[in-house]
């Protein structure tokens, strides 16, 4: 072989190698791919949306030009026809006010701002006119008194230090339900992948008694990496949480979960996941007995595919149909999956807890990207819920009939 030829051979072989190197990278890579890049189109300008949704549904857009909108509270006894949400990338707690009833916010009123990741928010009156907002800013529950007619925000006092560091910085709220309803539940997620925790306050769902002159945080469940959103059943008084599972397991493992929230339960992470299954790559331990089973650890309630990441979770409006009847689950959507996954509503029996899920809301996943993350569910009112996306910044009214 001449030089040239060699000179050829080395070159071609550089560039082979530099292909399936290429093609390895991409490999690893492409499911991030929705997640991170922008979304291709702006879902704001597009005639109809493109989403997917059951026969008799509708889906629009309520409210639209927001940052990073995120839980969303919604009460139309103190308050009618506005919602709050927070936006929390831009440090604000946002009212918006549908004044004349036409299923579109015309008005935006910011309540909070220059906030450190708000997120959680909660409010509870005594009567029309005397109400205390409550927003969990990534480190920090702050107290507010409020008035639901001018809306407008008076800090009252910090309640409690947040841990402020780690990978999940959003923490969200929760009152029991009467006769608890003076415990707020503050959930915080673990400030790794998988570890063992040096704040002991990560990893939990805290409890704390706001009526207290000097209330202070507690322990209510352990074990549970990242909880970030909570609800109550009206008629059984069940919390419910939706649970992210740890990552770099693989594509199928371990799953994302749904539990019922139990005080003083342990949940497991970060030994064990899913229906009390051992995380051996994490925990090399020798044990007598198995380290992940009842009564020393609660597994899940319903195991969710892995790295759908399951954030807001609502019961479905009494108006819609039977066949409809149960738990919204909002799937964020995954980032660390080869080929992607989640980006959808779907709907759980949870009395058939074993019984598949049915999608409600799909089609934000594209060939090319993601035009949109679903986070929280919030009803709005008998027939429709409304559904923030941090991706587009937008929130979404979904409404069965008409």
């Amino acid at each position: 072989m001449n030089k040239k030829s060699t000179a050829i051979f080395i070159s071609l072989s550089i560039l082979i190698l530099l292909g399936l190197a290429g093609g390895l990278f991409w490999e690893k890579i492409k499911g991030l791919v929705p997640a991170i890049l922008p979304s291709p189109e702006d879902i704001t300008k597009l005639e109809t949306l493109p989403l997917n949704i059951p026969n008799r549904f509708q889906i629009s857009i309520f409210a639209k030009n927001l940052n990073e909108p995120r839980d969303i509270y919604i009460n139309q006894n103190i308050l009618p026809n506005t919602i709050l949400v927070s936006d929390t990338k831009d440090g604000k707690i946002i009212a918006l006010k549908d004044t004349n009833k036409d299923n579109v916010a015309d008005e935006k009123i910011f309540i909070l701002e220059n906030l450190k990741s708000p997120h959680g928010i909660e409010i509870q009156c005594n009567n029309e006119k005397n109400c205390l907002l409550y927003i969990a800013e990534s480190g920090k529950l702050t107290e507010y008194t409020f008035d639901p007619n001018s809306l407008k925000a008076i800090f009252k006092r910090q309640l409690a230090e947040l841990p402020d560091s780690g990978i999940h910085f959003t923490r969200s709220l929760l009152f029991l339900p009467t006769p608890n309803n003076n415990r707020l539940l503050v959930s915080v997620g673990s400030s790794c992948n998988v570890c063992n925790e040096k704040d002991d306050r990560h990893a939990k769902i805290l409890v704390i008694n706001v009526n207290n002159k000097t209330p202070k945080l507690e322990p209510y469940v352990t074990g549970l990496r990242n909880s970030v959103f909570m609800i109550t059943d009206s008629k059984t008084k069940k919390v419910y949480a939706t649970e992210m599972g740890r990552d770099l397991l693989g594509d199928i493992t371990p799953p994302d979960e749904i539990n019922i929230i139990t005080e003083s339960k342990n949940y497991g992470w970060p030994t064990c996941y899913g229906k009390n299954i051992h995380d051996t790559e994490f925990d090399k331990n020798t044990y007598i007995r198995n380290p992940c089973m009842e009564p020393f650890e609660t597994e899940s309630f319903i195991d969710i595919p892995a790295h759908s990441a399951p954030l807001g979770l609502e019961f479905t409006p009494k108006n819609w149909p039977k066949e409809y009847e149960g738990l919204l689950v909002s799937y964020h959507g995954s980032w660390n999956r080869s080929v992607p996954t989640g980006y959808k509503i779907v709907l759980f029996d949870i009395n058939n807890p074993n019984k598949p899920s049915i999608d409600i809301v799909g089609g934000w996943l594209k060939d090319n990207g993601a035009i949109g993350r679903p986070v929280d569910i919030e009803k709005y009112d008998d027939n429709s819920v409304l559904v923030s996306d941090d991706k587009s910044g937008v929130i979404y009214k979904l409404t069965y009939g008409k």
